[in-house]
Order: C-alpha cells, then structure tokens, then sequence
C-alpha cells in the first residue's frame, strides 16, 4: 500500500511539474481554468434559467387550461341542473303525481313527461321518478330500445344516502358520484355506463312537502368530450372532486384506487386553494395542480411527474453542455496557440540570454513588433551593447590606474609637507619669543588637519574644537572687533554632525555681519536639545542681511544640487548634506533684521545618537 501511495505521489509530482514548469504551461493552465469556470457557470446558469421558466410556463399553462376547462364543467353541471327543472309544467306534473293511483290520464302524463326528459339529452343513460307516498318508481333506460316506460316497487331507496341527501339539500338536488363503488344505488343501473346521478326533488308549492325525487344518470361522453380539452401524457393524471372532496372522475381509475387514497383527497383540500403542491405516489413525485370554480367550488386536479416536467430543461442542459464542450475544445486550441505565440519570443530571448551568461557579447535579439516582449528585446540588446563597451573601457582604464595612483600618493604628499612646513615655523616663533604668531601658526596647522582628515561625518565636540581654532586665526585678523561667546551642553558632544557643518555659519557670520561694518560684532554659538531635537545657533549682532539677498539665500536652499547657482554655495551643500543625512526636517533656518543676524541648524530627533 505504500508503494502504492509513493507512485501515486511522483505521478502527481510529474503532472504537477509538466503543468507549471513552463510558461506555456502555465499560461494555458490559466485561461483554460479562466475558460472552464466561465463556461461550467454560464451552462449552469443557463440550465437553472431554463428550468425555472419552462416550471413556470408549464405551470402557468397548465393553470389556465385547468381553469377553462372547469369553467365548462360547471357549465355542464349548471345545464343538467337547468335541464332538470319541470317550468311551466311543474303544476301538472305534480297533479300527476299526486293521482297517479287513481287517474290513468294522469299516470299517462308522468310517463310523458319522463320519456320525453329522455330522449332530450343523448347522455342521459337513466331517468327514474321516485313516488315517495306510494314507494313506487317509474323508470326508463337505453339498455331498453323500447319507449316503454317501466315502473316498479321502492324498495330500499328511501334508505340510500343519495335520497336523505337530496330531500336536506336547500336547494333540492344532488349529484351522485359512480366512480368509487359502493352500495349506495337503489336503482338497477349499471355503473359502467353511467358516471353520475343527479336527484332532484318535486316539493308541493303550499306546504313545501316532497312528492317526488327525480334521477337523472349520465353517461361520460359528454364529460369526456370537456375534459379532452386537457392535453396529457401516458403519465398524467385527471382527478374531478366535488365542493365536499367527492371524486367524480379520474383518467386512471386503478392509479387512482390504488395509489391516490383519501391522504390525497384531504391533501387537495387543504391546498386545493394555492393551485399547487406536491404528492408522492408510489415511486413517483408528482406536481399536482388544481383549479377550484369559483361558483361550485367543484376541484380539477392534474399531477404532472416531477421528471415530465424537467424533462424540456434537460434536453435544453445537453445541448448547453454540448455546445459549451465544443466551445470549450475550440478555445483550448486557441488558447494552445496564443500562448505559444506569446512565449515563444521570450524562450529565444531566453537562450540567447544564456549565451551571454557564457561570455559571448556578439549575440543579438531580433525586434518584432512594439510590444512588451520587442521592447524587452530592444533593452537586451541595448544592454549586450553597452556591457560590450563597459568591458573595453575596463581595458582601458587599467591602463591609467598606475598612474592614477601615482598622482593621488602625490596630492597626498603635499598637504603633509605643509603642515610639517608650519610645524616648523612655529617651533622657530616659539625660540624667538613670538608666541602670538606661534599659536596663529599652531592654530593653522591643526585647522589643516582637520580639513585633510578625510572624515565626512564628525562629533560636535571635535568640531567645536575646530571652530576655536579657526576662530584663533580670524581674531588675529579683526583684533577686538570680534568678540566669541560659546554656549553648548557636554551632553551632547558625541552628536554626529557633518563636517565643517558650524564653520559655514561662522564663515557667513563673519562675511555677512564682521566685514560690513568697522564697530565691535559678537558672535555668539550655541547648541542645546529642545523637545529632544538639537539645534545649532550661529547669532551675531551685525547689520543683518538685506530682504532681497535673504530672499536670494532662501531659494538656493531649495534648488536642486545640479542647478546651484550665486554665492551661497556653502549654505546650499550644508543644506542639501543635512537632508540627505538626517531627513527632510533637517536644514539651515535663517532669521535676521537690523539687530543682526541667526543661522540655525535643525536636527530632528536629536540625529543618529548623542549621549
């Protein structure tokens, strides 16, 4: 068994591999799933749209074919009920009725008026006329070819449930139902051409006392005829019930006998009035639909089998599923060639890619088109092109390096030799006693240092220190006209500053506030952490800086580094290193009116670190 499962694991590996392991493959793995989604949704959107609307019209069909046809029954019923009624003849043949023992004339004129209620409708199969007070009937029948009318004695009729029926009806008659057997006749007939009795009784018009009951009993051409209007299958079934749940006729009276009980007969009843519901009977599941007349409430009921009826929508199901597969087939063709269209360019730009890999530079992608593949091969051979030249550069370049090299340990040479040079001025101050000029020298020497360190990123204390060195050799210049004021937390003397980031202001200080007037400038540096963020302040009290310049400074801050212009290159590269370095909030802010001058340097957040 786990062999079994181990060979069952390396063939899904395998399809799984041979699907997704090339583009192509993945490409019609894709759209064919994309086109088998949309065409398995739209067959089975389709399929439960076509079967709801062919329930429906079936349904609704069926509705109104019911509701006509029971119409004419009624209409039937209400014409036997018509045709029963004596009229203007009703005194007579009560008199008739009444002195049929003692008059021959009269006894002549019932049997008349029997034979000739007969012979008017050609489904009447038997007219009896009951004589209650004599117990007494005369009858004719089409069993008989003769016009003779026949009379015999009551009997038991006066027991059958039709007579006490039709003598309690207010409206004085009932109809009979033949269809289920019983023993409930009284009369000789045979059931097998007769489907229904209709009774009616003769009442006297003072006292209202009944004489007489009239029975009609029809064969079903007539009903047969109406109800054929019904369209059905071998399948289908017709059920006629009364207003009391009385079955009347049924298209498949052993169906009806054995499968269609009284469960079903109280099941209409109960759902007769919504024109629908479901019955099972035997194997099968029927849709029954009723109709109920609105003036007899006499029911028509036709079952319809549940797979009659899906029977339409299947058909239209395979031909969708059929249609869909051969669609399906054409668009796995489709999409076969498309995608082999499409990556078929990229396994050339493939294979000549790995020949590049190999070292060979000569090699060139042919450019069809204009779309993503041609502009991708356009870059691939831009980019062979320009690799090619890149490596005959490369050739070239070494060829220089040496002397390269040897230019740079000369520029190296020289800023050394300068300071030793004023190492040795000062050494010889110091023996002639000029100290002054030996700590310009020192101050020099060690502010030469600092600028050749070559660090570009320095720690506030170092270039404080530096700046009081550089601040030497500039007093030495303006003598007591410059006045230097230091004002900085030892806390903060590892912040990490670019460097000669404070020299710049002091420089602009110097330019901007010392050298524009002959009177004594303080400058004034100070560093300090406000809401965790450093500021560095370079204040003077000089004349200040004019609107428009302050104007001109402000806008080449914001100019990109390439487009720098005027004289404030040094404020523009501390500006541009500040944000590079620390993030858009960082930069120089300038302030100044006639009181002087402050430049400020903003480092948010306090920098990379300070302790």
């Amino acid at each position: 068994m786990s062999r079994i499962r181990e060979h069952l694991q390396r063939f899904i590996q395998m399809i799984h591999y041979r699907s997704t392991g090339k583009l192509v493959n993945k490409l019609i793995l894709l759209f064919a799933s994309v086109i088998i989604l949309v065409v398995v949704s739209l067959t089975y959107i389709s399929y439960k749209m076509i079967e709801k609307e062919s329930v429906n019209n079936d349904i609704s069909s069926n509705k109104s074919n019911l509701r006509l046809v029971n119409k004419n029954l009624a209409n039937y019923h209400a014409d036997i009920v018509q045709y029963s009624l004596p009229g203007l003849r009703y005194d007579e043949i009560l008199n008739a009725i009444l002195n049929e023992p003692d008059d021959y004339g009269a006894r002549l004129y019932m049997e008349d008026y029997l034979r000739s209620l007969f012979y008017a409708r050609q489904d009447v199969e038997y007219a009896y006329i009951y004589l209650i007070h004599l117990n007494k009937y005369y009858y004719i029948s089409r069993e008989n070819p003769t016009i003779n009318i026949n009379y015999d004695e009551g009997g038991i009729i006066p027991k059958m449930g039709w007579f006490s029926k039709t003598l309690e009806s207010t409206d004085y008659d009932y109809f009979q139902s033949l269809l289920v057997p019983n023993d409930d006749l009284g009369y000789p007939i045979d059931t097998a051409r007769s489907y229904m009795g209709y009774h009616r009784t003769l009442r006297t018009l003072i006292d209202r006392e009944p004489k007489a009951v009239l029975s009609l009993y029809f064969s079903p051409k007539n009903r047969d005829t109406i109800i054929q209007d019904i369209p059905t299958t071998d399948r289908e079934r017709i059920l006629l019930v009364d207003a009391n749940n009385v079955p009347y006729y049924a298209s498949d009276e052993i169906t009806f006998k054995q499968q269609w009980s009284s469960d079903f007969l109280a099941l209409a009843d109960q759902e007769g009035q919504d024109g629908l519901f479901e019955w099972i009977g035997g194997d099968d599941r029927y849709l029954v639909i009723s109709d109920v007349e609105e003036i007899t409430n006499w029911q028509l009921i036709k079952s319809i089998p549940y797979n009659q009826i899906y029977a339409s929508a299947e058909t239209s199901r395979n031909v969708s599923i059929g249609i869909g597969l051969i669609f399906l087939l054409v668009s796995l063709v489709l999409v076969s060639y498309t995608s082999n269209a499409i990556t078929k360019p990229l396994m050339i730009l493939s294979r000549k890619m790995n020949r590049v890999s190999l070292g060979n530079f000569h090699v060139e992608a042919a450019v069809k088109g204009r779309d993503e593949i041609a502009l991708l091969s356009k870059q691939f051979n831009e980019m062979v092109t320009r690799t090619n030249d890149l490596i005959n550069e490369r050739y070239k370049m070494k060829l220089v390096e040496k002397s390269a090299i040897l230019k740079a340990l000369e520029a190296e040479i020289n800023p050394h030799f300068l300071y030793n040079a004023l190492q040795a001025i000062s050494t010889k101050s110091l023996k002639s006693g000029e100290h002054e000029i030996a700590e310009m020298v020192d101050a020099l020497a060690l502010t030469l240092r600092y600028c050749i360190s070559g660090r570009d990123i320095v720690k506030l204390g170092d270039e404080m220190k530096h700046i009081e060195n550089y601040l030497i050799i500039q007093k030495a210049r303006f003598g007591a006209r410059l006045h230097v004021v230091y004002e900085w937390d030892d806390d903060i003397s590892a912040l990490e500053i670019p460097k000669l980031s404070i020299q710049t202001l002091v420089e602009n200080s110097i330019k901007h506030g010392l050298e524009k007037v002959s009177s004594p400038v303080t400058v004034h540096i100070r560093a300090r952490v406000e809401d965790e963020d450093v500021l560095i302040s370079v204040i003077d009290n000089g004349p200040g800086i004019l609107p428009e310049q302050l104007d001109s400074i402000l806008n080449s801050l914001e100019e990109e580094w390439e487009d720098r212009t005027g004289d404030s290159i040094g404020l523009k590269n501390l500006h541009t290193r500040l944000k590079l370095i620390y993030g858009n909030e960082a930069g120089i802010q300038i302030m100044t009116d006639e009181g002087g001058t402050e430049m400020r340097i903003h480092i948010p957040r306090g920098g990379k670190k300070y302790v």
